[in-house]
């Protein structure tokens, strides 16, 4: 079984998510864009804009980890991009297609 560590980005809130998770991409997103009280909830435009697969969920947990430990905007985005990898064992970019709510473009 798959696990993911991901990015969302919301264009309305100009803002990021990070999380990890084992279910597919697509179903997670939906439970993001299904109006509960959490932070995803402020917003219905959440994008999946990165996502790197793990074999584990102590992998995808750690690598989530260290995303958010870098505590910029400015990295996520390079991130995103391209521009900066996985370095110290994670995976290298993984380009997406983009999908709003649940539709992949």
């Amino acid at each position: 079984m798959p696990f993911f560590t991901y990015i969302l980005h919301s264009s309305s809130l100009g803002k990021y998510y990070i999380g990890h998770t084992g279910d597919e991409l697509t179903e997670r997103l939906k439970k993001h864009l299904s109006g509960h009280d959490g932070f995803t909830g402020r917003a219905k435009d959440w994008i999946i804009a990165y996502y790197e697969q793990f074999d584990n969920k102590s992998a995808a947990y750690a690598r989530e980890c260290q995303i958010k430990s870098w505590k910029s905007k400015k990295m996520i985005q390079k991130l995103i991009a391209g521009h900066c990898g996985g370095g110290s064992g994670h995976p290298p970019f993984k380009p997406v297609p983009m999908i709003r709510n649940g539709l992949s473009f």
